[in-house]
């Protein structure tokens, strides 16, 4: 028997590595549109990671995708760096977040625009249905790490988001949360 070493590595204590894992960066000059206003912060400030794995045809029902998300501990005039967030294309696909270090929170939007979060750290697990947009929001002081597998045909629609935007934003201000309520 042939044994071989795996393509991929996910330490818990960095990032998924490997010559087939495609990455990607979220720089501030890129999100400036998630926040409620704009800061002084330069450009080039590193909001968020992604690092994604896949094997096989991606379009092929029953494969899986495994991903990774760094959110950084910045604010943005008092409001928690986030993910752009998105809806899934295909409805019917769920996904799964654990969280791997950081704390924050998973906020979650139903199709009436009811939003809701849970509370992520290191351990917590989060099944989230096909018809919920989900984002994710650091709220600590530490990168907030987030892993994930869901399907491949799921896609991403972010459009959807645009137009039906979620229904809170979260300030830190002093060390204390404060939950604004987005008016239409």
């Amino acid at each position: 028997m042939n044994v071989i070493e795996p393509k991929v590595i996910h330490d818990f204590q960095d990032v998924i590595r490997g010559s087939e894992v495609n990455t990607s960066v979220k720089l501030y000059q890129d999100a400036k549109g998630f926040y409620r206003t704009e800061s002084a912060l330069a450009d080039d400030t590193l909001m968020y990671e992604v690092y994604h794995y896949t094997q096989g045809d991606d379009k092929r029902a029953g494969n899986l995708n495994w991903g990774l998300t760094v959110l950084y501990p910045v604010l943005v005039n008092g409001e928690c760096n986030m993910t752009r967030g998105h809806w899934h294309e295909n409805r019917e696909c769920v996904e799964f977040y654990f969280c791997i270090a950081g704390e924050g929170l998973l906020m979650l939007m139903d199709e009436d625009g009811t939003t809701w979060a849970e509370k992520t750290y290191p351990g917590s697990l989060h099944h989230i249905d096909g018809h919920l947009a989900h984002r994710l929001i650091n709220t600590g002081d530490e990168p907030m790490k987030i892993g994930a597998c869901w399907p491949c045909d799921a896609g991403h629609d972010y459009a959807a988001v645009e137009r039906q935007p979620f229904g809170y934003r979260v300030y830190k201000e002093e060390g204390t949360l404060r939950f604004e309520k987005v008016e239409d």
